[in-house]
């Protein structure tokens, strides 16, 4: 939320129109020459995941480190000259480049970032920085003169090359529509606020594909801090033009598939819901709706979720004072126990739960206070809030990493205007020696176990075809609302109504192989050795074959789709019903994947080899039973 709060949903928004239409993003110019860098041989590009950590193309853990190097997404307060540096955010005039760049060369600013112990870099943008063909102001990159003359997309790529260069990993950050600083009522509260989603999802397109040979590029953060419009909140599975997880999820597979398939997608939780009243209901969602509905991308171990603390915001608080200020308490007023279990509750617990469809890293890219910060409660905050850091061994973004000298406190790095460096590394700073501790923590490092993976399928308002196998060969079921789990996993629950499926690894990774037979299946011919559910249709696998996905029409069973096996499947197994209540294993292993419907789910060592359902009376051909039989 950074400095500028959301004062109200009761106050005026003032929209900013826009980006206007523009050619195609110019070709970057050539990344920097190599330089020695210890952090370059530290790490081998791509990223994935596995379990709740960040690992390397070796295996190894790459704990996200990361300071925020903004300005490229503007810094304009939206009234005033833009010209005048008194009209940007702290007096910090960016001309839409990463900040600093007029007083330090971007080398001298990278070796900061190396003293300061990061390994990578969030790097804010705004879609409208990408289409402006402008050439920046001399004056803004005064102390880096090779630049003057480019846009500000070329100063961009000049920037991530030589980040990269020196080994540092590159996390791209959708921040705003507009170029001006976030984040309030001001046009940039949603992906789509100022501008079409198909634009979003296009910029994206192109600055993956812009990037993707530079595999120190990492990363795609989706959009930054998704926020109530002055009539309208965004949400969670809704279906609508709102709705951020079908954004970011169809997004998602989409970097995945058209653009570049080596990136993180990163997916930050709804920053804030309701009008900030007393009166009203309003609330700080973050990351708590995944716990029932969470992301499978095409690719399950590319999913990275995030989220961002400030001690003056708090989980019903939006950090405002005066107009938009409620009685709720902020986080800094919580006592440590009572913010440790809440930091628990929003965010960090897709990392601290295994074994769930919703299991994944969890990285802090926003959280900050100000080296002027005199109020006992903000330094306790800060302090309790790096302790957590630690004991949780989280990933983790500082905001922000650089500003001017004599403008706001907040950054880890504050330049004059001959260069000369102050903050953080140099002299009385209180923060000091909770960065230290921070960056200096034990923490898990070397190679991570694979860990079992599970998935949630959603059905409620389109397919979910997860599977890049099955979607290269095509619609399966025409007219029918489609879920395959992704390559490499086999379906193991499904809900009595409403479409939703359960996948996993467990117990049998690499069951199918690349090029086995797909089978979709809608009548009962492969069931012929016993009725394992009387009375009822039933949709069973061929022999040495397993459930992979489903259809339905409605709320009726349409088809089933199998997958062959790698080996011969046994053909011992039983009926789980659930038409009557839910009917799972002990632990309920992958989590709540229907809330508010009955489930039926094999347990981790079975595979689902068909589903049975009746269109009797008021049954309406929905999923009953399943085949469970053992791996």
């Amino acid at each position: 939320m950074k400095r500028t709060l959301l004062r109200a949903a009761l106050a005026a928004a003032l929209l900013v129109a826009g980006a206007p239409a523009a050619p195609a993003m110019p070709a970057p110019l050539p990344a920097a020459a190599s330089v020695d860098s210890a952090l370059a041989d530290d790490w081998r590009p791509p990223l994935s995941t596995r379990g709740r950590y960040v690992v390397d193309a070796d295996g190894d853990r790459f704990k996200l480190k990361s300071v925020n190097w903004h300005g490229a997404q503007g810094s304009w307060n939206g009234s005033g000259d833009i010209a005048d540096p008194a009209s940007h955010h702290d007096g910090e005039k960016s001309d839409q480049t990463p900040l600093g760049l007029d007083r330090k060369p971007i080398t001298a600013v990278l070796a900061d970032f190396h003293a300061l112990g990061a390994n990578s870099i969030r790097l804010p943008f705004s879609n409208e920085m990408l289409h402006d063909q402008r050439p920046v102001p001399d004056t803004a990159v005064a102390a880096n003169p090779s630049l003057k003359g480019r846009t500000p997309l070329e100063v961009f790529d000049a920037v991530i090359g030589a980040a990269t260069a020196e080994g540092f990993a590159v996390i791209l950050n959708n921040h705003t529509n507009t170029s001006r600083f976030c984040c309030g009522l001001d046009g940039n509260e949603r992906w789509n606020t100022s501008q079409a989603t198909a634009q979003w999802e296009g910029d994206w397109l192109l600055l993956a594909k812009r990037y993707r040979d530079n595999k120190r590029v990492v990363g795609a953060d989706l959009y930054n801090e998704v926020r109530r419009t002055v009539t309208d909140d965004a949400n969670w599975g809704w279906g609508n033009d709102h709705d951020w997880w079908t954004a970011t999820q169809r997004l998602g597979d989409r970097l995945l598939t058209e653009a570049n398939p080596d990136l993180l997608v990163i997916v930050e939780g709804i920053n804030w819901q309701g009008i900030p009243t007393d009166l009203t209901p309003h609330w700080r969602p973050t990351l708590e709706p995944a716990r029932t509905l969470s992301h499978t991308l095409v690719a399950s171990n590319k999913l990275v979720y995030s989220a961002h603390f400030y001690g003056y915001t708090g989980p019903n608080h939006t950090g405002a004072t005066g107009l938009g200020e409620t009685h709720d308490w902020r986080y800094q007023e919580l006592s440590r126990d009572e913010l440790f279990e809440t930091l628990r509750r929003q965010a960090v617990f897709v990392a601290a739960d295994t074994g769930r469809h919703y299991s994944a890293p969890v990285w802090i890219s926003e959280f900050g206070i100000g080296a002027d910060e005199t109020n006992p409660q903000g330094r306790a905050w800060f302090a309790n809030f790096v302790d957590f850091l630690i004991a949780n061994d989280t990933d983790f973004a500082y905001w922000p990493a650089v500003g001017f000298t004599g403008h706001g406190r907040w950054k880890l790095l504050d330049y004059d205007s001959a260069g000369h460096r102050s903050g953080i590394l140099d002299g009385d700073d209180w923060r000091t020696p909770h960065w230290n501790r921070l960056v200096t923590a034990p923490a898990k490092t070397g190679p991570v176990q694979a860990a079992d993976t599970w998935d949630m399928l959603n059905l409620d308002h389109a397919d979910a075809v997860q599977s890049l196998r099955t979607r290269a060969r095509g619609d399966w079921d025409p007219g029918a609302r489609k879920g395959v789990c992704p390559d490499g996993q086999r379906l193991v629950g499904l809900s009595h109504h409403d479409g939703r499926g359960l996948c996993t690894d467990a117990q049998a990774p690499g069951l199918a192989g690349p090029t086995g037979t797909l089978s979709v299946v809608t009548d009962e011919r492969y069931v012929t050795d016993g009725d394992w559910a009387g009375g009822y249709t039933k949709l069973q696998c061929p022999r040495d074959q397993f459930m992979t996905g489903y259809s339905v029409r409605g709320q009726a069973v349409s088809a089933v789709l199998c997958s062959t096996a790698v080996r011969a499947l046994p053909r011992t197994g039983r009926t789980v019903w659930f038409d009557r209540g839910d009917n799972r294993p002990a632990g309920e292993p992958g989590g709540e994947f229907a809330h508010g419907n009955y489930k039926g789910q094999c347990g981790a060592g079975e595979y689902a080899a068909g589903v049975a359902f009746t269109g009797a009376w008021a049954k309406g051909k929905t999923p009953d039973a399943l085949l469970c039989r053992t791996l």
